[in-house]
């Protein structure tokens, strides 16, 4: 367990009884299904993939980012957008006291990424929900972020490209963030009348008000294996139906085979697959 320590090295002791700092933290992390030791620069490099059990570890906004879109080609919008506190609310502490400390966290504004890119060379919108941001809940900022991404794409005449991972709407803004579901399904479809494709990426884990919005109306609905959607979780259904649950219960595959999702796509083979739907839908 030292090769988990909070400290800047692990200690080794030597056979003569001296100490010697040798490994940096954090060259080891620790796969949350398998729980084998990995080495971390190899996840990185299979693209936060543990290599035995096949687990997705999520992603930040700026790696999927990087993963689905030409070099150098993504331009945010936006970005100067941040959530206020109109509720005055407070819990453990107050609400802008945690948008405070998710910005300093994840070094953004918010917990969704959206601009303009090209992948293989064809432009589309594209949107990134950062879990690392309080859940990626959805609040008002988020709905704004997402209805304006849809409208740009429906004004470029482009597809539009949304990853969702979200714990749901954001209570901190109360009723206002539960409108943020009409609003951004509206863009959507006013994006769909236009004759213009919308590709949602479900990822681990998509819950609440995003899977019950935006996340789930798309011409072409993709997942990552293994992860969690739905609108509640597991417990709470199970403590609220008092019954037992399927086996697989509200995995991607599970939802596969209900026909909720049209595909489950490895995340190596995600961007080609992406770029292959982009391609049938703009010819």
């Amino acid at each position: 367990m030292p090769l988990f320590s909070s400290e800047k090295y692990t200690t080794l002791k030597l056979q003569n009884g001296n100490k010697r700092k040798e490994l940096p933290q954090g060259l080891w992390i620790k796969c949350k299904k398998c729980s084998r030791t990995l080495y971390k620069k190899q996840i990185e490099e299979s693209l936060n993939v543990c290599p035995y059990c096949s687990y997705h570890d999520p992603m930040t906004a700026d790696e999927r980012i990087k993963l689905l879109a030409d070099e150098d080609s993504f331009k945010e919008i936006d970005r100067d957008l941040i959530s206020v506190d109109p509720l005055n609310f407070f819990d453990s502490k107050s609400y802008k006291d945690r948008l405070d400390a998710s910005m300093k966290k994840t070094g953004t504004n918010e917990a969704i990424k959206c601009g303009i890119a090209t992948l293989e060379g064809r432009v589309y919108g594209l949107g990134v929900m950062d879990f690392r941001f309080m859940g990626a809940s959805m609040g008002s900022v988020v709905g704004e972020k997402i209805t304006r991404l849809a409208e740009l794409a429906t004004a470029r005449h482009c597809p539009l490209v949304i990853v969702s991972a979200s714990g749901g709407a954001r209570m901190q803004e109360g009723i206002l963030s539960l409108m943020q579901m009409p609003k951004t399904c509206g863009a959507i479809q006013r994006h769909s009348a236009a004759g213009l494709p919308y590709i949602s990426i479900l990822t681990n884990p998509t819950y609440g008000g995003v899977t019950a919005s935006f996340a789930t109306v798309g011409d072409l609905i993709l997942a990552e294996p293994g992860a969690m959607i739905g609108f509640a979780g597991p417990r709470v259904i199970q403590e609220t139906t008092n019954s037992k649950l399927p086996e697989g219960f509200q995995t991607a595959e599970f939802l596969l085979e209900k026909g909720l999702i049209d595909r489950v796509i490895d995340r190596k083979n995600l961007r080609h697959e992406l770029a292959l739907c982009l391609e049938y839908f703009c010819n």
